[in-house]
């Protein structure tokens, strides 16, 4: 191993929609010699876009922000580029949140309580191309996960990236018309999203979808 090697530092950014949170991530990460932050992001959008444009060995993301979800960032950074490992910051220690995450292709997950010298290590372990989950949560996760790989997919896996981002707005309260501006499509085809997604989901009114994506935390309560 040549001084190169022994030398290389470990590309981070940050991505999370409060800025104090971002700072105080920072401060602990420039305390580590190993570490270089590459960028930061304050949306779920930017994010995916920062990561594409960087490249960084490891992202981390909050679980909770604007625009995607935390989930939605690390299935898109891992179709799309497998040398980015993402770590999912979250204060959720739900299990099936966990293992939503880690089916999206998250290298770990680690709850914002933990403490620094954790967080180091678990970027360390997932920049390795390992596994991390944060030890309050390990024991719910594995057996949660498992059942999960055994059984058939979840609903909310069978929804197409454009009926997940239409599902959001509309459990936002947004009209079918602001959707279709927002996005730049015909008010007929995104009906037709909603309808579709709807039925994939075996809902069968707005109350009915507010509900859902505030259980399954796509939205907050």
């Amino acid at each position: 191993m040549g001084p190169d090697d022994v030398m290389k530092k470990i590309r981070v950014c940050i991505c999370d929609d409060h800025a104090l949170f971002r700072e105080g991530v920072k401060a602990v990460l420039r305390d580590d010699p190993r570490i270089d932050i590459v960028g930061e992001a304050a949306d779920g959008k930017q994010a995916v876009e920062l990561i594409r444009r960087v490249h960084p060995d490891v992202a981390l993301v909050d679980i909770s922000m604007p625009a995607l979800r935390g989930f939605e960032v690390a299935r898109r950074v891992t179709e799309s580029n497998g040398k980015t490992k993402v770590l999912i910051l979250t204060l959720y220690d739900d299990e099936e949140l966990v293992a939503r995450c880690l089916d999206a292709g998250a290298a770990g997950y680690v709850l914002k309580d933990t403490p620094p010298s954790q967080l180091l290590y678990a970027i360390d372990v997932v920049s390795r191309g390992h596994q991390y989950v944060s030890p309050k949560v390990l024991d719910s996760v594995v057996s949660h996960y498992v059942k999960r790989k055994q059984g058939s997919k979840a609903k909310y896996d069978l929804l197409s990236d454009r009926e997940r981002e239409i599902l959001v707005f509309l459990a936002e309260g947004l009209a079918i018309k602001e959707v279709a501006a927002r996005l730049g499509l015909s008010v007929k085809t995104v009906d037709a999203h909603r309808s579709k997604l709807m039925r994939k989901l075996g809902l069968t009114d707005r109350s009915e979808l507010i509900r859902y994506a505030i259980r399954k935390k796509l939205i907050e309560a």
